[in-house]
């Protein structure tokens, strides 16, 4: 898995998985915001979304449990991203 290819291909979607304030520190370029906590109750938008899916949150380690919950309900074109910090760079690269 290249993550730089991924992330740069136009049909991935980008998944900001920290909660909504965190956002004011900074996003990621067409992130879509789906905290953590809210996954379970709108796995019919992650269904929809046109994949790759990429997630991330500020360490890495929020996006990796939404990673693995995603998995497990069928959704396999995903990908941990990590911090926000490492999807940015890749953006601009």
């Amino acid at each position: 898995m290249n993550l730089q290819k991924i992330i740069q291909q136009e049909s991935t979607t980008i998944v900001d998985v920290r909660e909504p304030f965190e956002t004011f520190f900074g996003k990621a370029k067409g992130a879509v915001n789906i905290p953590l906590g809210k996954i379970e109750d709108r796995l019919s938008e992650f269904q929809k979304m046109s994949k790759p899916i990429v997630v991330y949150c500020r360490s890495g380690n929020r996006s990796g449990q939404a990673m693995n919950y995603l998995k497990t309900q069928g959704i396999t074109d995903i990908y941990n991203g990590g911090s926000l910090k490492e999807v940015k760079a890749i953006l601009r690269a």
